[in-house]
């Protein structure tokens, strides 16, 4: 074995001690982490009262559900649920607030599939969901989500095969959905790609 002429440098002779203290500094980094998580992101509207107007000609404020407490279709078990992005809007007309929320099961890695709900809650009752507009059985993740003029938004993506890791998606597709007359219609553009050109 042929000796080198240079200098033994220090980084080159790692003891026990070094690996210990490189991972003590890494468990803390990512200790660090976890309790500095940013608060969930949420498309609510500042103001989530909306004015109705009694048949008397006076104005009353109500207010949207509060999708806190509501129970969602969702087979979370002991992990329970977080909603990720909620927005209210008059979704039907009738000059009270529904609130659409985007829910998934809570993990602690990974990011599970979502589901778009819309939350009613009649005078004097608990609210709750009254329809479904991305189930996540359909196993999709919802972004660019809104309500505006009685219009959910929503961009969804998937996966074009059981192949395609579940952390890139590699389907796009932009969808809207609107009251008529008795059912949510839903209205897609053009289904795209994730997948970058080369």
């Amino acid at each position: 074995m042929q000796t080198s002429a240079l200098p033994d440098l220090a980084h080159t002779d790692a003891k026990p001690v070094h690996w210990l203290a490189t991972a003590t500094a890494m468990a803390a980094v990512v200790a660090l982490a976890g309790l500095l998580q940013p608060e969930a992101a949420t498309a609510t509207a500042e103001a989530s009262e909306h004015g109705v107007t009694t048949q008397d000609g006076s104005a009353s404020a109500v207010t949207a559900p509060d999708p806190a407490g509501v129970v969602f279709p969702l087979g979370c078990g002991a992990a329970g649920h977080t909603v990720a992005e909620s927005a209210p809007g008059d979704l039907d007309g009738d000059g009270r607030p529904e609130t659409v929320a985007v829910v998934r099961c809570a993990a602690g890695s990974g990011t599970p599939p979502s589901g778009i709900y819309v939350v009613t809650q009649p005078s004097g009752a608990a609210p709750r969901v009254v329809a479904t507009l991305v189930d996540p059985a359909q196993k999709l993740n919802v972004t660019d989500f809104a309500v505006r003029d009685g219009r959910v938004s929503a961009t969804v993506l998937g996966y074009s095969s059981a192949d395609v890791p579940r952390c890139c998606p590699d389907e796009l597709e932009s969808a809207t959905w609107r009251w008529e007359g008795n059912a949510f219609i839903k209205s897609a553009g053009p289904a795209g790609s994730t997948a970058r050109g080369v």
